[in-house]
């Protein structure tokens, strides 16, 4: 899946449309994770923007965000393929860390 911005925004105006990308997530994010290993060094990050998607006391609205990123992170279609070596996972770590740039500390408790 490639997404642009209308795209997400289409798909994730409506807490019905951003529960369908948690499940999408949910289902996927672990298997990329593993994939991942040691190849990257924000796993910890993401975690956190997990366990953020999956607090029932958030905003349908803030969870759209975090879903978007997620999904960006999950999908083998990228920017940067996460194949290329040493650089494949850098669009990966842009969009995570704009997002948690623009949570601040929001995200704080989330991480372990």
């Amino acid at each position: 899946m490639n997404y642009d911005i209308n795209e997400l925004d289409d798909q994730y105006n409506s807490e019905e449309k951003v529960e369908r990308g948690s499940a999408y997530v949910q289902d996927n994010l672990w298997e990329k994770v593993e994939k991942a290993g040691n190849k990257i060094r924000f796993a910890k990050d993401v975690k956190a923007l997990y366990r953020y998607m999956r607090d029932r006391h958030i905003p349908w609205y803030r969870k759209s965000i975090v879903v978007g990123a997620l999904i960006y992170f999950i999908s083998p279609i990228d920017a940067i393929p996460d194949l290329a070596p040493l650089i494949g996972y850098l669009d990966d770590l842009g969009v995570v860390m704009a997002v948690l740039k623009f949570m601040g500390s929001e995200i704080i408790p989330y991480y372990d």
